[in-house]
């Protein structure tokens, strides 16, 4: 509902930051270390999604229509083109199930012993080869990405009623919040549940914690979510001024 007006006709993770979706910004982030491979868990208005990457090719490029052979199409090289070597499987895993659901729905796609989950709306720099690292040597199940948001506010430090530090917008440094790159073994897949109501933030982590088997990334770097107008328009002129998320 924050963002009404840019998703009444498309999924948030085709809204636009600068000429792509900001799923292709995380993609290329992933990509840019090594991680190539993407399972998309479609639910609201999957089918743009779908449609995204089934044209693709042709959207980046120039090309030729034959209506007289059938629609034959031939597309031309040009140096604008952007060829990604993605492999992205698209999963419908159902229009109200909630993130943990849509984790367990794709299960079967995974064929690897480790895996990395996040979210459709949000940007950063964080070193996704480190956090392969860290989890790897530490050997629990799970890893999440702690992040440190800048605050929305002004910081004052005072002395009694005198100001005597002013900090407009500073990094929140009393503890770290979700920030998702999340990276698990397939383990994990045992505590989730193949509910429309199965919240990925709910049971599964708080159980995963429980049991010892929850491990924190600490990412001070930047880190941006995209739940409303504000923070959109904030992405959207970061990327004309160089966006500190573009790694690659």
């Amino acid at each position: 509902m924050r963002l009404r007006e840019e998703t009444e006709f498309r999924p948030k993770p085709m809204i636009t930051i600068g000429d792509r979706p900001i799923l292709w910004h995380i993609m290329k982030s992933y990509a840019h270390h090594g991680l190539r491979d993407f399972i998309v868990c479609l639910g609201y208005r999957g089918e743009v999604i779908k449609q995204y990457f089934l044209d693709y090719r042709a959207m980046s490029r120039d090309f030729t229509l034959d209506l007289g052979k059938g629609g034959a199409i031939t597309l031309h090289e040009s140096p604008a083109a952007e060829e990604e070597d993605f492999r992205v499987t698209l999963a419908e895993t159902g229009q109200r199930a909630m993130t943990g659901a849509r984790i367990k729905r794709i299960e079967k796609y995974v064929d690897t012993d480790t895996f990395c989950v996040t979210y459709g709306d949000g940007v950063s720099n964080v070193d996704i080869g480190r956090l392969l690292a860290f989890h790897r040597e530490h050997g629990r199940i799970g890893t999440v990405t702690g992040v440190f948001p800048q605050s929305r506010f002004g910081e004052l430090l005072r002395d009694g009623s005198r100001v005597v530090e002013f900090n407009e917008k500073p990094l929140m440094h009393d503890g770290c919040i979700n920030g998702g790159f999340f990276v698990f073994s397939r383990k994990f897949f045992d505590y989730l549940e193949d509910d429309d109501g199965c919240v990925l933030e709910g049971k599964p982590l708080a159980r995963l914690a429980k049991d010892g088997e929850l491990m924190v990334y600490e990412h001070r770097g930047f880190w941006q979510c995209m739940d409303t107008m504000r923070d959109l328009e904030m992405l959207r002129s970061l990327w004309t001024g160089g966006a500190p998320w573009k790694v690659w």
